[in-house]
């Protein structure tokens, strides 16, 4: 599963990522931000993992420069790392995780 489609949108505070299924997921940047797969912010490597915490999914990050994007990266052929405004830049999303962190209805089920 890859995307075909990624988009920021920094007045909406919010990501799509269009994926080659057709699928659509919208992404506040409150939830990639307490979903971030670094080392640091899971707590350390052995809590690392393809699939994100399902808490984070009820957690609500207030406006900060913690979850305002500044940048977007490419990771190889294989995923994405946001830029975040308070320098934070060392999570790697990968495809499989970016997809598991979808907070649609369906994908949550």
């Amino acid at each position: 599963m890859k995307p075909v489609s990624i988009t920021a949108n920094r007045e909406k505070k919010e990501f799509t990522v269009i994926w080659d299924d057709d699928h659509v997921s919208l992404y506040p940047f409150s939830l990639l931000r307490a979903g971030c797969p670094c080392a640091e912010c899971r707590g350390g490597h052995d809590k690392m993992g393809d699939t994100p915490d399902p808490s984070i999914f009820s957690r609500e990050l207030p406006d900060s420069p913690a979850t305002r994007i500044t940048n977007v990266l490419p990771v190889g052929s294989y995923g994405i790392t946001p830029v975040w405004e308070d320098g934070h830049d060392a999570g790697i999303y990968k495809w499989d995780y970016l997809r598991a962190l979808c907070p649609c209805g369906e994908c949550r089920k």
